[in-house]
């Protein structure tokens, strides 16, 4: 697997040589990495820890756990990449990992929307809004005549967003390696300036076309 940390900067729009129009999310991919490698005879399992951006000050463990990679990343992932690929501690990832035109997944935290009713949050029918009824946006009953208190799993008003979301087949529509600038078909999870995890099982369509 391949993956990257970038930042969410904004939506646009391109236009392709024919002039079909795309809309697309820019993502900024400055170089991760690499500050930590899991092997599995040391850990049980194949991984890498990579870093994203730059901190100016950092506590202690994490400071002397960073100065190992000589980084000073400010958001740090752990990823599964396989005992096929091969990861030395400080080593760059850049976004020549991918290709134009092929599909990645991309895993962000959704906005968060602070307490949110039953409405807002879990698409329930709002009440009657006249002759003389009180219950306009009230979840309505909740329980049962048996066994006397509310089920487990029950839609209820409470927080809404802030969650892991996953979002899979978005298409590459361009690569702006000298900005570093990474441009995503459709929209992607989470607010600007979030940190989301780009990443791809497959290989790179010009690897698949040069086996061919």
């Amino acid at each position: 697997m391949r993956a990257i940390l970038a930042e969410k900067k904004e939506m646009t729009h391109i236009f392709d040589e024919k002039g079909h129009y795309t809309p697309v999310t820019i993502l900024l991919a400055t170089p991760n990495t690499v500050t930590q490698v899991k092997s599995k005879d040391k850990d049980g399992y194949a991984a890498i820890q990579v870093g994203y951006g730059e901190k100016r000050k950092h506590k202690k463990p994490v400071a002397g756990h960073l100065s190992k990679a000589k980084a000073s990343s400010k958001k740090l992932l752990e990823v599964a990449l396989g005992d096929e690929q091969e990861y030395k501690l400080g080593d760059k990832i850049s976004l020549d990992i991918f290709a134009e035109g092929e599909t990645v997944t991309v895993q962000g935290v959704s906005k968060g929307k602070g307490f949110a009713g039953t409405i807002k949050r879990h698409n329930f029918h709002r009440g009657p809004m006249t002759h003389g009824s009180r219950n306009h946006r009230a979840p309505g009953s909740i329980g049962a005549g048996y066994p006397q208190h509310v089920m487990k799993g029950q839609k209820l008003p409470g927080r809404m967003g802030a969650e892991k979301v996953t979002v899979k087949n978005l298409k590459i529509a361009r690569i702006i390696p000298e900005e570093n600038l990474l441009l995503v078909k459709g929209a992607v999870p989470g607010p600007k300036k979030g940190i989301v995890l780009v990443y791809s099982k497959l290989e790179k369509k010009a690897e698949k076309e040069e086996a061919k």
